[in-house]
């Protein structure tokens, strides 16, 4: 089969490999009919996640048709729809049947990396480098589906393939980071970045209660988008976000504060401009100024939702800041599986059509020119799928 697979830094090509093989009783094989690149596949891409090997495959984002299920799987038969979410969960440990789906103790066979760097191991996830387990993506034409007993959402025949892709991560990714806020009615959420996980949780953050959403960029496009889900926009590039966000909130800062950008952040303030020394010495790991800009901003009481990714360590983290403000933080890998089903709910009753946010589609074998468009954010490219 054909397959998107990682070369590295900033190269990506299509290739035949293998076609997956069922493993173990709980599988299933998916005949993928879309994928999409999310933003933490352009983590991949810029070489920023370590424990990646040449000739991986990516992908994490994909919907599809049920080829072969193994015989513990009960839920899903030969010829179904399904939306595959994005970490792989067993159903089984303390974690899974608290909810904290993407914290399984059961689904990394790297365990070990991920304890080594972060103390404890957390699911694996489709994908996304060794350190997640190193399973294969679904950015080709079949994927292998491990707990497909638990994982895999039937997909009923209103709603459509592109409409079901986003429950696989993106949709999902940008609820949790609204529903994280705690809002109430009346509060004023600001989200940082209005890439595809943005764009999600400010119109989550709507759906929630929220009164207002500060949308902060500096991409005209992403900005637009923002604009059309009722967001007010916050440009960096034309003014201090500070300063645009304390005007705009009468000096309070808004309530809660959603980093939906991570660890490669832009800016020219000099922090930002320390990251960027720091990074390329390899002396440090993360570009964490929206981080630090919304800790600075978020009103005192307030709470800092940071679903973007982090991989390492972040310098010049205002602690004090967010010690005498008493924030509260929440954040982490998206519980994808608590939130498929409500949100396909909200699909089949015309809440939202979250087919919105993909403005590119390619065939599978254009992936090198998808990754490269959405990286650098070319012809307003604000999310890419693929088609195998």
């Amino acid at each position: 089969m054909k397959a998107v697979t990682w070369c590295g830094k900033k190269d990506v090509r299509v290739a035949d490999v293998e076609d997956p093989k069922m493993l173990r009783p709980h599988d299933a094989i998916i005949h993928v009919t879309r994928a999409a690149i999310c933003g933490s596949d352009v983590h991949l891409y810029d070489g920023c996640v370590p424990t990646m090997k040449k000739g991986d495959i990516l992908g994490h984002e994909a919907v599809g048709e049920v080829v072969e299920v193994g015989k513990e799987v009960y839920n899903l038969a030969p010829g179904d729809r399904v939306a595959v979410p994005s970490p792989i969960s067993c159903g089984q440990c303390w974690y899974c049947k608290q909810g904290l789906w993407s914290l399984c103790d059961n689904t990394n066979p790297n365990a070990w990396m991920m304890e080594k760097a972060y103390g404890q191991s957390t699911a694996g996830i489709f994908g996304y480098s060794h350190m997640f387990g190193g399973y294969a993506g679904s950015q080709a034409e079949y994927v292998r589906v491990p707990f497909a007993n638990v994982g895999p959402l039937k997909l009923p025949k209103e709603v459509t393939y592109e409409q079901a892709l986003t429950l696989s991560d993106v949709f999902p990714t940008g609820y949790q980071a609204a529903e994280a806020c705690n809002i109430h009615s009346g509060d004023v959420i600001a989200v940082w970045g209005c890439g595809p996980i943005g764009q999600f949780a400010v119109r989550s953050a709507f759906m929630l209660g929220a009164a207002r959403v500060l949308a902060v960029d500096n991409d005209p496009a992403r900005l637009e988008l923002a604009a059309k889900a009722g967001a007010e926009i916050a440009d960096f590039s034309k003014a201090c976000v500070h300063s645009q966000l304390m005007e705009a909130t009468g000096g309070r800062g808004p309530d809660a504060c959603i980093d939906a950008v991570g660890l490669e952040a832009h800016g020219t303030t000099p922090d930002a401009v320390y990251d960027t020394i720091k990074v390329a010495a390899r002396m440090g790991t993360e570009h964490a100024h929206a981080l630090r800009e919304a800790i600075m901003t978020c009103r005192k009481g307030g709470t800092i939702s940071i679903i973007g990714v982090y991989a390492g360590l972040v310098d010049r983290f205002p602690i004090g800041a967010a010690f005498n403000k008493g924030l509260t933080f929440r954040m982490g890998q998206a519980h994808v599986h608590r939130y498929m089903r409500p949100l396909l709910d909200r699909i089949l009753s015309h809440q939202i059509d979250p087919s919105f946010i993909f403005t590119h589609r390619f065939a599978l074998d254009d992936a090198p020119k998808a990754y490269e468009m959405f990286s650098k954010k070319q012809d307003n490219c604000i999310k890419a799928m693929l088609q195998p």
